[in-house]
């Protein structure tokens, strides 16, 4: 059930990562970032007015209130280091590096007392190298500061980021979701005024891009949350993590980018990991 969940977010995390790639080629990362999450709030918050999830505990250590919020304020800083990557056209360096954010909530669970076999340590090695050499890993041209710092900024603010979400969702993952939203919608908002912008966004289809963002990604953080309290954090954020191969594949399927051996590799590098990590 957890490793189901936890790929299924891999999926809608890919999608969405490559669709505001796209967008934040046209506009600005950060207003791309505020307005799809805006879509994402709104999602979260029809279910939680469904589900009646406000009732649940909200302080403490484990609570979602504390922990929405900093997963909210470390995830902006992902996101916006991402999407600003991307827009410089050095996927082969960001993505890559992004990837490895999972090693952030993977230590803190070890050192937090969770136990791994021998099998699932080298399935987890195994599918964490190949979501990195799925991203198309591209050192030919070298390697420019500035998408490498963006690189390592969004690996420090997803990483981060999942290590809180894993704990407010032991109180609730929906409600540490919907506070990471509002986190962000808030921050967002707040640029928007100082840059007296809001992004330029007219035309349908940009909306209908950032409602596929903003629900994608709230969706697989729900999920990615419910599959931490199912079965181990440390693996759960691994294979979430995974999220680089859907957008190499969408690339390759919608933009005709073409797919270099390593990204093969990786690819399969990765299914062997996740069946490695299953049979464990």
């Amino acid at each position: 059930m957890a490793i189901a969940l936890a790929l299924f977010s891999s999926v809608l995390w890919g999608s969405a990562d490559f669709e505001g790639g796209r967008l934040a080629k046209r506009f600005a990362p950060i207003a791309v970032t505020g307005a799809s999450q805006a879509f994402g709030l709104l999602f979260g918050l029809i279910i939680v007015i469904a589900t009646g999830s406000w009732r649940l505990p909200a302080t403490g250590a484990d609570g979602y209130l504390l922990n929405g919020i900093l997963a909210g304020v470390f995830g902006y800083i992902g996101l916006v280091c991402l999407y600003s990557g991307l827009a410089t056209g050095r996927m082969g360096v960001v993505s890559p590096i992004s990837s490895l954010c999972a090693i952030i909530p993977l230590t803190v669970a070890l050192k937090g007392g969770e136990s791994l076999s021998t099998l699932n340590i080298v399935g987890i090695s195994v599918a964490l190298i190949g979501a990195f050499c799925a991203s198309g890993p591209e050192i030919s041209q070298g390697l420019p500061l500035k998408p490498l710092l963006y690189a390592v900024g969004a690996l420090f603010g997803f990483g981060t980021g999942l290590t809180f979400m894993a704990k407010g969702s032991a109180s609730s993952a929906l409600m540490t979701m919907v506070l990471m939203r509002v986190t962000t919608l808030f921050i967002s908002l707040t640029l928007a005024v100082a840059k007296k912008s809001f992004g330029g966004f007219r035309q349908r289809r940009d909306f209908l891009s950032l409602a596929f963002i903003g629900v994608s990604d709230f969706s697989a953080n729900v999920l990615i949350g419910v599959a931490s309290t199912k079965g181990l954090v440390s693996i759960v954020m691994v294979l979430g993590s995974l999220f680089p191969i859907m957008t190499a594949v969408l690339a390759f399927k919608l933009l005709k980018e073409r797919l270099h051996i390593v990204q093969y590799a990786g690819i399969l590098l990765a299914i062997v990991g996740v069946a490695i990590i299953s049979a464990a």
